[in-house]
Protein backbone atom coordinates (compact mmCIF):
# COMPACT_ATOMS: atom_id res chain seq x y z
CA UNK A 1 0.00 0.00 0.00
CA UNK A 2 2.85 2.01 0.42
CA UNK A 3 3.65 2.67 -3.29
CA UNK A 4 0.31 3.43 -4.35
CA UNK A 5 -0.24 6.28 -1.55
CA UNK A 6 3.26 7.67 -2.73
CA UNK A 7 2.09 7.47 -6.43
CA UNK A 8 -0.99 9.47 -5.48
CA UNK A 9 0.83 11.95 -3.49
CA UNK A 10 2.95 12.71 -6.43
CA UNK A 11 0.21 13.15 -8.58
CA UNK A 12 -2.19 15.91 -6.16
CA UNK A 13 1.50 17.74 -5.92
CA UNK A 14 1.72 17.85 -10.13
CA UNK A 15 -2.09 18.66 -10.70
CA UNK A 16 -1.40 21.72 -7.67
CA UNK A 17 1.89 22.75 -9.65
CA UNK A 18 0.02 22.84 -13.11
CA UNK A 19 -2.95 25.21 -11.60
CA UNK A 20 -0.33 27.63 -10.37
CA UNK A 21 0.69 27.91 -13.57
CA UNK A 22 -2.23 28.40 -15.23
CA UNK A 23 -2.75 31.29 -13.30
CA UNK A 24 0.40 33.20 -14.58
CA UNK A 25 -0.16 36.12 -17.06
CA UNK A 26 2.71 35.71 -20.25
CA UNK A 27 3.78 38.88 -21.29
CA UNK A 28 2.84 37.69 -24.90
CA UNK A 29 -0.46 38.71 -24.49
CA UNK A 30 0.30 42.31 -23.84
CA UNK A 31 0.21 44.02 -27.40
CA UNK A 32 0.02 47.96 -26.63
CA UNK A 33 1.96 49.69 -29.59
CA UNK A 34 5.13 52.03 -28.76
CA UNK A 35 5.41 50.33 -25.75
CA UNK A 36 9.25 49.63 -24.13
CA UNK A 37 9.84 45.82 -23.82
CA UNK A 38 8.88 43.86 -20.67
CA UNK A 39 11.79 42.75 -18.16
CA UNK A 40 9.91 39.17 -17.52
CA UNK A 41 8.32 36.61 -20.02
CA UNK A 42 5.28 35.69 -17.49
CA UNK A 43 3.69 37.32 -14.47
CA UNK A 44 2.00 35.26 -11.47
CA UNK A 45 -1.69 35.71 -10.54
CA UNK A 46 -1.95 39.20 -8.28
CA UNK A 47 1.55 40.83 -9.74
CA UNK A 48 1.11 44.13 -11.35
CA UNK A 49 2.91 45.89 -13.99
CA UNK A 50 3.92 49.09 -15.38
CA UNK A 51 3.95 49.31 -19.12
CA UNK A 52 5.96 52.35 -20.18
CA UNK A 53 6.30 54.06 -23.75
CA UNK A 54 8.66 54.26 -25.59
CA UNK A 55 11.28 57.66 -25.90
CA UNK A 56 10.00 60.64 -27.49
CA UNK A 57 5.86 59.20 -26.24
CA UNK A 58 3.80 60.12 -23.15
CA UNK A 59 1.34 57.66 -21.40
CA UNK A 60 1.28 54.76 -19.19
CA UNK A 61 -0.32 51.34 -18.58
CA UNK A 62 -1.25 49.51 -15.31
CA UNK A 63 -1.68 46.42 -15.62
CA UNK A 64 -3.02 43.36 -12.93
CA UNK A 65 -2.54 39.56 -13.55
CA UNK A 66 -6.03 37.83 -12.55
CA UNK A 67 -6.40 34.29 -12.99
CA UNK A 68 -4.03 34.01 -15.96
CA UNK A 69 -5.74 37.75 -17.51
CA UNK A 70 -4.29 40.50 -17.48
CA UNK A 71 -6.50 43.25 -16.22
CA UNK A 72 -5.92 47.24 -16.86
CA UNK A 73 -6.54 49.93 -14.16
CA UNK A 74 -4.83 52.60 -15.97
CA UNK A 75 -4.78 52.75 -19.51
CA UNK A 76 -2.86 56.21 -21.49
CA UNK A 77 -2.14 55.19 -24.85
CA UNK A 78 1.25 55.98 -25.59
CA UNK A 79 1.12 59.43 -28.15
CA UNK A 80 4.00 60.99 -29.45
CA UNK A 81 5.30 63.72 -27.07
CA UNK A 82 4.75 67.34 -28.66
CA UNK A 83 6.69 70.09 -28.92
CA UNK A 84 5.63 74.29 -28.80
CA UNK A 85 5.71 76.49 -32.01
CA UNK A 86 9.00 75.83 -33.68
CA UNK A 87 9.55 79.82 -33.50
CA UNK A 88 9.29 82.21 -36.69
CA UNK A 89 12.14 83.67 -38.31
CA UNK A 90 12.27 87.51 -39.57
CA UNK A 91 11.51 87.57 -43.45
CA UNK A 92 11.61 83.85 -43.97
CA UNK A 93 9.16 80.96 -43.46
CA UNK A 94 9.43 77.06 -42.68
CA UNK A 95 7.03 73.78 -43.51
CA UNK A 96 6.77 70.87 -42.00
CA UNK A 97 8.32 68.21 -43.96
CA UNK A 98 6.13 65.42 -43.09
CA UNK A 99 2.24 65.79 -41.26
CA UNK A 100 0.60 68.74 -39.52
CA UNK A 101 1.50 68.30 -36.11
CA UNK A 102 4.62 69.27 -33.99
CA UNK A 103 5.35 66.55 -32.26
CA UNK A 104 8.91 64.34 -31.65
CA UNK A 105 10.50 63.42 -34.49
CA UNK A 106 8.66 66.25 -36.84
CA UNK A 107 11.44 68.04 -38.62
CA UNK A 108 10.60 71.84 -40.09
CA UNK A 109 12.92 73.18 -42.43
CA UNK A 110 13.21 77.11 -42.74
CA UNK A 111 13.68 79.51 -46.08
CA UNK A 112 14.28 83.18 -46.80
CA UNK A 113 11.79 85.22 -48.72
CA UNK A 114 13.11 86.82 -51.52
CA UNK A 115 15.58 89.24 -50.95
CA UNK A 116 16.93 87.61 -47.64
CA UNK A 117 19.37 84.61 -47.89
CA UNK A 118 20.21 81.95 -44.58
CA UNK A 119 22.65 82.59 -42.35
CA UNK A 120 22.89 80.01 -40.09
CA UNK A 121 24.37 76.77 -41.21
CA UNK A 122 21.45 74.46 -40.51
CA UNK A 123 17.96 75.93 -41.49
CA UNK A 124 15.83 73.00 -39.54
CA UNK A 125 15.09 71.95 -36.28
CA UNK A 126 13.66 68.52 -35.15
CA UNK A 127 11.23 68.13 -32.02
CA UNK A 128 13.33 65.82 -30.05
CA UNK A 129 12.17 64.36 -26.12
CA UNK A 130 13.67 67.81 -24.85
CA UNK A 131 11.86 69.52 -27.35
CA UNK A 132 13.59 71.34 -30.50
CA UNK A 133 16.87 71.10 -31.30
CA UNK A 134 19.25 73.58 -33.01
CA UNK A 135 18.27 77.87 -32.80
CA UNK A 136 15.77 79.11 -34.95
CA UNK A 137 17.59 80.18 -38.04
CA UNK A 138 17.93 83.99 -39.13
CA UNK A 139 17.66 85.18 -42.60
CA UNK A 140 20.20 88.62 -43.17
CA UNK A 141 18.89 91.06 -46.29
CA UNK A 142 20.76 90.38 -49.31
CA UNK A 143 23.55 93.09 -50.14
CA UNK A 144 24.53 95.03 -53.46
CA UNK A 145 28.70 96.25 -53.74
CA UNK A 146 29.14 99.92 -53.07
CA UNK A 147 28.52 101.95 -56.18
CA UNK A 148 31.32 104.34 -57.55
CA UNK A 149 31.69 106.79 -60.36
CA UNK A 150 33.36 109.13 -61.84
CA UNK A 151 33.65 112.81 -62.02
CA UNK A 152 30.83 113.64 -64.71
CA UNK A 153 28.32 111.33 -63.22
CA UNK A 154 26.46 112.06 -59.12
CA UNK A 155 24.79 108.95 -57.72
CA UNK A 156 22.21 109.45 -54.37
CA UNK A 157 20.90 106.58 -52.45
CA UNK A 158 22.85 103.89 -50.40
CA UNK A 159 25.92 103.74 -52.29
CA UNK A 160 27.98 102.21 -50.03
CA UNK A 161 26.25 99.01 -49.61
CA UNK A 162 22.98 98.91 -51.29
CA UNK A 163 20.28 96.17 -49.61
CA UNK A 164 17.46 94.23 -51.47
CA UNK A 165 15.30 96.82 -53.38
CA UNK A 166 17.37 99.78 -52.83
CA UNK A 167 17.44 102.25 -55.37
CA UNK A 168 20.51 104.18 -56.57
CA UNK A 169 19.50 107.42 -58.69
CA UNK A 170 22.25 109.19 -61.12
CA UNK A 171 22.21 112.27 -63.01
CA UNK A 172 24.83 114.06 -65.18
CA UNK A 173 27.09 117.22 -63.54
CA UNK A 174 26.66 119.23 -66.34
CA UNK A 175 23.11 119.74 -67.55
CA UNK A 176 24.72 120.23 -71.13
CA UNK A 177 25.21 116.28 -70.70
CA UNK A 178 22.76 113.53 -70.71
CA UNK A 179 22.86 109.88 -69.31
CA UNK A 180 24.01 106.90 -71.29
CA UNK A 181 22.81 103.61 -69.67
CA UNK A 182 19.99 103.43 -66.87
CA UNK A 183 19.46 106.48 -64.79
CA UNK A 184 17.64 104.03 -62.06
CA UNK A 185 19.04 100.76 -60.62
CA UNK A 186 18.05 98.76 -57.86
CA UNK A 187 19.45 95.97 -55.89
CA UNK A 188 18.75 92.45 -57.06
CA UNK A 189 18.04 89.54 -54.76
CA UNK A 190 21.00 88.04 -56.48
CA UNK A 191 23.20 90.42 -54.48
CA UNK A 192 23.97 92.44 -57.75
CA UNK A 193 23.05 95.53 -59.33
CA UNK A 194 19.96 95.55 -62.08
CA UNK A 195 22.81 97.32 -64.52
CA UNK A 196 25.98 98.95 -64.54
CA UNK A 197 26.89 102.58 -63.24
CA UNK A 198 26.00 104.68 -66.37
CA UNK A 199 27.97 107.38 -67.98
CA UNK A 200 27.39 111.13 -69.63
CA UNK A 201 27.88 112.52 -72.79
CA UNK A 202 26.97 115.43 -74.96
CA UNK A 203 23.11 116.10 -75.27
CA UNK A 204 22.19 115.04 -79.03
CA UNK A 205 19.02 113.08 -80.48
CA UNK A 206 18.63 110.90 -83.83
CA UNK A 207 16.03 111.18 -86.09
CA UNK A 208 12.76 109.24 -85.15
CA UNK A 209 11.46 106.76 -86.99
CA UNK A 210 7.85 108.20 -88.14
CA UNK A 211 5.04 105.87 -88.92
CA UNK A 212 3.16 107.53 -91.62
CA UNK A 213 5.44 110.00 -92.45
CA UNK A 214 8.81 110.88 -93.12
CA UNK A 215 11.79 113.36 -91.52
CA UNK A 216 12.68 116.76 -93.49
CA UNK A 217 16.24 117.03 -94.29
CA UNK A 218 17.54 113.88 -91.97
CA UNK A 219 20.79 114.45 -89.98
CA UNK A 220 22.76 111.36 -88.47
CA UNK A 221 22.43 113.76 -85.26
CA UNK A 222 20.52 116.52 -83.59
CA UNK A 223 22.85 118.83 -80.92
CA UNK A 224 20.48 119.97 -78.23
CA UNK A 225 18.18 122.74 -79.09
CA UNK A 226 17.47 121.51 -82.73
CA UNK A 227 14.33 121.35 -84.07
CA UNK A 228 12.62 118.34 -86.16
CA UNK A 229 11.08 119.14 -89.28
CA UNK A 230 8.93 116.17 -90.44
CA UNK A 231 5.96 115.64 -93.11
CA UNK A 232 2.88 113.04 -93.07
CA UNK A 233 1.62 111.19 -95.79
CA UNK A 234 -1.95 111.69 -97.22
CA UNK A 235 -4.64 110.99 -95.13
CA UNK A 236 -2.47 111.98 -91.85
CA UNK A 237 -1.85 115.26 -89.76
CA UNK A 238 0.73 116.21 -87.74
CA UNK A 239 0.33 116.69 -84.10
CA UNK A 240 0.54 120.47 -82.32
CA UNK A 241 3.65 121.56 -81.40
CA UNK A 242 7.62 121.20 -82.35
CA UNK A 243 10.04 118.17 -81.69
CA UNK A 244 12.88 120.02 -79.83
CA UNK A 245 16.43 118.22 -78.86
CA UNK A 246 16.55 117.72 -75.04
CA UNK A 247 18.10 116.16 -72.02
CA UNK A 248 15.36 113.71 -72.03
CA UNK A 249 14.79 113.24 -76.15
CA UNK A 250 12.16 115.03 -78.31
CA UNK A 251 10.16 117.15 -76.46
CA UNK A 252 6.84 115.97 -78.61
CA UNK A 253 6.84 112.74 -80.00
CA UNK A 254 6.68 113.55 -83.64
CA UNK A 255 3.72 111.24 -84.45
CA UNK A 256 0.52 111.31 -87.37
CA UNK A 257 -3.06 111.30 -86.78
CA UNK A 258 -5.42 110.00 -88.95
CA UNK A 259 -7.28 113.58 -90.65
CA UNK A 260 -11.15 112.67 -89.11
CA UNK A 261 -13.67 115.31 -89.74
CA UNK A 262 -16.49 116.14 -87.44
CA UNK A 263 -19.62 113.78 -87.60
CA UNK A 264 -22.38 115.57 -89.41
CA UNK A 265 -25.69 116.46 -88.17
CA UNK A 266 -28.54 117.61 -89.62
CA UNK A 267 -32.03 119.21 -89.51
CA UNK A 268 -35.04 117.00 -90.09
CA UNK A 269 -35.43 119.10 -94.06
CA UNK A 270 -32.15 117.80 -95.20
CA UNK A 271 -30.86 114.28 -95.92
CA UNK A 272 -27.23 113.43 -95.98
CA UNK A 273 -25.65 110.54 -97.40
CA UNK A 274 -21.65 109.41 -96.91
CA UNK A 275 -19.90 108.80 -93.60
CA UNK A 276 -21.93 111.28 -91.76
CA UNK A 277 -20.30 109.79 -88.55
CA UNK A 278 -16.82 110.44 -88.80
CA UNK A 279 -15.23 111.70 -92.00
CA UNK A 280 -12.45 110.65 -93.37
CA UNK A 281 -9.74 112.48 -95.30
CA UNK A 282 -10.93 112.81 -98.91
CA UNK A 283 -14.73 111.45 -97.81
CA UNK A 284 -17.72 113.67 -99.93
CA UNK A 285 -21.37 114.42 -98.03
CA UNK A 286 -23.92 115.01 -100.55
CA UNK A 287 -27.57 116.81 -99.08
CA UNK A 288 -30.47 116.85 -100.52
CA UNK A 289 -33.66 118.79 -99.34
CA UNK A 290 -36.63 115.87 -97.83
CA UNK A 291 -39.44 117.77 -99.76
CA UNK A 292 -39.17 118.44 -103.53
CA UNK A 293 -40.97 121.55 -102.97
CA UNK A 294 -37.58 123.21 -101.04
CA UNK A 295 -34.25 124.21 -102.57
CA UNK A 296 -30.91 123.50 -100.92
CA UNK A 297 -28.79 126.78 -99.29
CA UNK A 298 -25.76 126.63 -99.47
CA UNK A 299 -23.24 123.67 -101.11
CA UNK A 300 -25.06 120.38 -101.89
CA UNK A 301 -21.98 118.53 -101.58
CA UNK A 302 -18.83 119.19 -98.95
CA UNK A 303 -15.68 117.32 -98.72
CA UNK A 304 -13.59 116.24 -95.80
CA UNK A 305 -10.06 118.48 -95.93
CA UNK A 306 -6.40 117.87 -94.95
CA UNK A 307 -6.95 120.04 -91.97
CA UNK A 308 -9.43 118.02 -90.69
CA UNK A 309 -12.41 120.86 -91.05
CA UNK A 310 -14.97 120.26 -93.91
CA UNK A 311 -15.34 122.39 -97.02
CA UNK A 312 -18.17 123.91 -96.14
CA UNK A 313 -21.02 124.30 -93.66
CA UNK A 314 -24.52 122.18 -93.51
CA UNK A 315 -26.66 123.50 -95.77
CA UNK A 316 -30.20 124.42 -95.13
CA UNK A 317 -33.37 124.03 -97.42
CA UNK A 318 -35.69 126.36 -98.02
CA UNK A 319 -39.16 126.85 -99.77
CA UNK A 320 -38.32 127.53 -103.69
CA UNK A 321 -38.20 131.06 -105.25
CA UNK A 322 -37.08 132.94 -107.83
CA UNK A 323 -35.75 136.95 -107.88
CA UNK A 324 -36.09 139.29 -110.42
CA UNK A 325 -33.26 138.76 -112.69
CA UNK A 326 -31.35 142.33 -114.48
CA UNK A 327 -32.34 142.20 -117.73
CA UNK A 328 -29.83 143.64 -120.06
CA UNK A 329 -31.59 146.33 -122.79
CA UNK A 330 -34.98 145.22 -121.01
CA UNK A 331 -37.07 145.12 -117.46
CA UNK A 332 -38.96 143.33 -115.70
CA UNK A 333 -42.60 144.16 -115.56
CA UNK A 334 -44.05 144.66 -112.48
CA UNK A 335 -41.23 143.10 -110.67
CA UNK A 336 -41.70 141.16 -107.11
CA UNK A 337 -39.17 141.26 -104.40
CA UNK A 338 -39.71 136.86 -104.61
CA UNK A 339 -41.26 134.51 -106.99
CA UNK A 340 -42.45 131.20 -105.99
CA UNK A 341 -42.27 128.13 -107.54
CA UNK A 342 -43.92 127.49 -111.17
CA UNK A 343 -44.29 131.80 -111.00
CA UNK A 344 -43.87 132.99 -114.65
CA UNK A 345 -41.71 135.82 -114.96
CA UNK A 346 -43.11 138.87 -117.75
CA UNK A 347 -40.40 141.33 -119.20
CA UNK A 348 -40.34 143.65 -121.71
CA UNK A 349 -37.39 144.46 -124.36
CA UNK A 350 -36.29 148.05 -125.41
CA UNK A 351 -36.46 149.55 -128.92
CA UNK A 352 -34.77 147.67 -131.92
CA UNK A 353 -34.74 144.68 -129.48
CA UNK A 354 -36.88 141.44 -128.79
CA UNK A 355 -37.65 138.76 -126.36
CA UNK A 356 -36.33 135.26 -126.96
CA UNK A 357 -39.14 132.45 -127.48
CA UNK A 358 -40.57 130.69 -124.48
CA UNK A 359 -41.84 131.94 -120.87
CA UNK A 360 -39.25 131.82 -118.11
CA UNK A 361 -40.76 130.18 -115.26
CA UNK A 362 -39.51 129.88 -111.15
CA UNK A 363 -38.03 126.61 -110.35
CA UNK A 364 -35.74 124.40 -108.39
CA UNK A 365 -32.88 125.21 -111.23
CA UNK A 366 -33.94 128.59 -111.23
CA UNK A 367 -35.63 130.46 -114.19
CA UNK A 368 -37.04 127.67 -116.98
CA UNK A 369 -35.36 130.04 -119.70
CA UNK A 370 -33.21 133.12 -119.00
CA UNK A 371 -35.12 135.90 -119.29
CA UNK A 372 -32.84 138.08 -122.28
CA UNK A 373 -33.40 140.57 -125.25
CA UNK A 374 -31.48 139.90 -128.78
CA UNK A 375 -30.86 142.81 -131.39
CA UNK A 376 -34.02 142.77 -133.69
CA UNK A 377 -32.28 141.52 -137.33
CA UNK A 378 -34.20 141.28 -140.96
CA UNK A 379 -33.53 138.41 -142.79
CA UNK A 380 -30.04 138.58 -145.21
CA UNK A 381 -32.49 138.72 -148.70
CA UNK A 382 -32.74 142.50 -150.33
CA UNK A 383 -35.24 143.01 -152.94
CA UNK A 384 -33.30 144.13 -156.00
CA UNK A 385 -33.75 144.34 -159.81
CA UNK A 386 -31.54 145.46 -162.68
CA UNK A 387 -32.61 149.05 -161.92
CA UNK A 388 -32.20 149.47 -158.47
CA UNK A 389 -29.14 149.68 -156.06
CA UNK A 390 -28.67 149.18 -152.47
CA UNK A 391 -27.13 150.87 -149.87
CA UNK A 392 -26.61 149.87 -146.15
CA UNK A 393 -25.93 146.99 -143.90
CA UNK A 394 -27.65 144.42 -147.25
CA UNK A 395 -26.14 141.18 -145.32
CA UNK A 396 -28.58 141.15 -142.09
CA UNK A 397 -30.17 144.58 -141.43
CA UNK A 398 -32.72 146.22 -139.77
CA UNK A 399 -34.64 147.90 -142.88
CA UNK A 400 -35.28 146.97 -146.35
CA UNK A 401 -34.23 150.05 -149.01
CA UNK A 402 -36.53 150.40 -152.81
CA UNK A 403 -35.52 152.62 -155.57
CA UNK A 404 -38.87 154.16 -157.15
Amino acid sequence: MGVPVKLLGLGFCLLSLHCVRCQNCPGENIKYENTEPLEKASYSDGETLSVNCMTGYTGLYKLKCEKGEWKATIEHHCAKKKCSHPGDTPNGDFKLTDGTEFVFGATVVYTCKKGYEMASRINQRTCRTQGWDNAVPVCEVVKCPAIRTDGDVTASGNTEEGNYGDVIHFECVSSEKMIVGSSDIHCKETGKWSDDVPKCKEITCKAPLIENGEVVNEMPEYRKGATLEYKCNEKFKKREGIPKCSKFGWTIKPEYDVVKCPAIRTDGDVTASGNTEEGNYGDVIHFECVSSEKIIVGSSDIHCKETGKWSDDVPKCKEITCKAPLIENGEVVNEMPEYRKGATLEYKCNEKFKKREGIPKCSKFGWTIKPECDVVKCPAAVCTDGDVTASGNTEEGNFCLRSN
